[in-house]
């Protein structure tokens, strides 16, 4: 029994793995395909951007892309695999020997948990690099411009125009109910990124299209100058200095609690960030609610007839799953609800439905 059970575990792992990277693949092709029609169309108003440069963007976006559908690819593949043993009758002779719903699905509950870590853990990293590498160059060659704010140890930077060129502004804290930047320091290049001057001040507020720069000092190549105010003009908003922060899928998922730290230091929320983070964290069990729903849909014995309406409803059943993440991750970031609501719900929910379902099917 023991050498059965591990050829069997051995067939159904096969089976399920081939199919997961089939059927990937060709999503990701098509995903591939999509993107390059779309950067191609970007392309047409700035004709200096090469080919070659396109086709290199849409694949530096292809991992980060395949993280996103990978919910969608597990739920594809458990319900072919399911289907297809279904369909030759091999579930009967499976059942036959008496083995259990939950020993059939075990190989596939594994695959589906290791392929959530390995994501998580590994192809997280790698694609946050090639997503902020491509964002650099989306921002080069199609925005002409650059992040106006960046978040690190040694405090919050802004960058910004000025008359004569552009300010670098340097704060070591943040207090976002006044829009207050303690501890400022601004420095004043030119276009040809000429050191100007610098000037420093114990507190900055951002008021309605400018810097309020309180006592500041002002050192350049006449020397040191002290006032009472200053003013220095910006566009930057309150929205877009937030918003201007990394996108959390461009940091990697071991980097994520040593930047929620930075940004909790220098005083901006970080729920993004904690959202972001505790979704990747239960995206393996995400993956396992993917398989017994899939399960769920699949297993109705051919002769009760139904089946091709059962997958479709399994189907709509995982993309309705889908969309529920997304949704409870967006009332997440708005903090609606509390952040591990939002990332550990959909996956919590489509575990214990899958579980009650097959418990039933198990039954019956």
């Amino acid at each position: 029994m023991i050498t059965a059970s591990s050829t069997l575990f051995r067939y159904i792992s096969r089976q399920f793995l081939i199919s997961f990277i089939v059927l990937m693949t060709a999503l990701l092709g098509i995903l591939l395909m999509f993107d390059i029609i779309d950067m191609l169309r970007r392309a047409a108003s700035h004709p200096n951007v090469p080919l070659g440069l396109i086709l290199s963007m849409s694949l530096m976006k292809l991992p980060t892309l395949g993280q996103t559908i990978l919910p969608i690819g597990i739920l594809f593949t458990a319900i072919h695999t399911c289907w297809k043993l279904n369909k030759t009758s091999e579930i009967v002779v499976i059942r036959s020997f008496g083995l259990s719903v939950w020993q059939f699905l075990s190989p596939m509950l594994i695959c589906a948990m290791l392929i959530g870590i390995f994501s998580t853990t590994v192809i997280n990293p790698i694609s946050s690099i090639f997503l902020s590498k491509h964002n650099q160059l989306d921002n080069l060659h199609f925005q002409g411009a650059r992040d106006p704010v960046a978040v690190s140890k040694t405090g919050i930077w802004l960058r910004q125009p000025s008359e004569q060129g552009y300010a670098l502004i340097h704060s070591e804290s943040f207090d976002k109910k006044q829009w207050q930047l303690k501890n400022v320091t601004i420095l004043f290049f030119d276009d040809e990124d000429t050191f100007l001057r610098r000037m420093d001040s114990p507190v900055t507020y951002l008021r309605d299209g400018h810097w309020e720069i309180q006592h500041p000092l002002i050192n350049d190549r006449n020397g040191s100058r002290s006032f009472d105010i200053q003013k220095l003009q910006t566009k930057l908003t309150a929205q877009k200095i937030e918003e201007s922060f990394a996108d959390p899928e461009t940091i990697s998922f071991w980097s994520i609690p040593e930047y929620i730290h930075v940004m909790e230091e220098t005083g901006f929320p970080a729920t993004r960030l904690y959202v972001h983070f505790h979704t990747l964290l239960a995206q393996p069990f995400f993956f396992l609610a993917m398989i017994l729903l899939a399960a769920t849909f699949s297993l109705h014995p051919p002769r009760f007839g139904g089946g091709a309406a059962m997958i479709v409803l399994g189907i709509a059943t995982g993309f309705f799953m889908f969309f529920m993440e997304s949704m409870l991750q967006a009332f997440g970031i708005s903090q609606k609800i509390p952040v591990h609501l939002a990332a550990w719900s959909p996956s919590i929910i489509g575990l214990l439905l899958g579980v009650t379902a097959l418990l039933h099917f198990e039954d019956g």
